[in-house]
This record gives C-alpha cells, structure tokens and sequence, in this order.
C-alpha cells in the first residue's frame, strides 16, 4: 500500500476523497508533503500503510459511535499509552449505548402493545395510526 494516492488511500478506507480531505482539515489525518517540496507544485502527494491504518481506526471508532473529537483525542491517547483516558472513554461510550438500547426497548414494546390493540379491535381507528398523530 506504500504509494497511494489519495484516491487509492479513500478507496483502501472504504469513504471518498473528500472524507478523507476533511479529516485532513480536522487534524485527524496526516497531509503529507508534495514531492519536490512546496515550491513543486506539480507532485502528487504519496500515503502510506500508516495512514490507512489510521483511517481504518477512524471509521472503526465512527462505527462505535465516537465523534470526531473524542477520536482525535484517542488518536493522541495512542501515542501516549494513556489507558485511563481510553477506558474512560469507552466507559462513557457504553452509557449511551445504553442508554440508547434502553430507548430503544421502550419504543419497541410501545409499538408491540399498539400492534396488539390493533389486532384485537376491528372498528374505529387504528390505534397505531392514533397513537402516530397525537405524538
């Protein structure tokens, strides 16, 4: 992989160019040097495994649910080997998970109780449809 191009190194993340760019704006992503240096202008810039790694670890911590914030400051914690900081991260990641499943299970037998008072009466309105509108 040593020798992408942007191209290669957004397709090798699985995002697009201007993902990758944008972390770039954000300090998230290394922007390496045009060969030749800046005066060249005409160098193609070159990424390297590294930086498809840290990609990766992007979208990876994305899919977690991580902002871009508290991924940058994990990127910083990888370097400095600070455990505590990380574990208190995940820690504070998994309570709104949880919190989020707990919504989530509260929503489901919601809708398990009207699709029940739907299927039980046969006249008036659907309670599924009522309970929709005065929401």
């Amino acid at each position: 992989m040593a020798g992408m191009t942007i191209a290669g190194l957004a397709d090798a993340g699985g995002v697009g160019v201007e993902t990758v760019r944008y972390y770039q704006r954000r300090g998230l992503l290394d922007t390496p040097d045009r060969p030749g240096g800046a005066g060249a202008g005409g160098g193609i810039r070159r990424y390297g495994p590294d930086d498809a790694r840290r990609l990766r670890f992007i979208r990876s911590a994305q899919a977690a649910g991580f902002t871009l914030d508290q991924i940058g400051e994990l990127l910083v914690l990888d370097a400095t080997d600070d455990r505590a900081r990380a574990r208190q991260l995940a820690s504070e990641r998994i309570a709104a998970l949880d919190a989020r499943i707990a919504e989530l299970e509260r929503v489901r037998a919601s809708l398990h109780t009207l699709a029940r008072e739907c299927a039980a009466g046969l006249e008036g309105p659907c309670p599924i449809l009522t309970a929709f509108e005065s929401g």
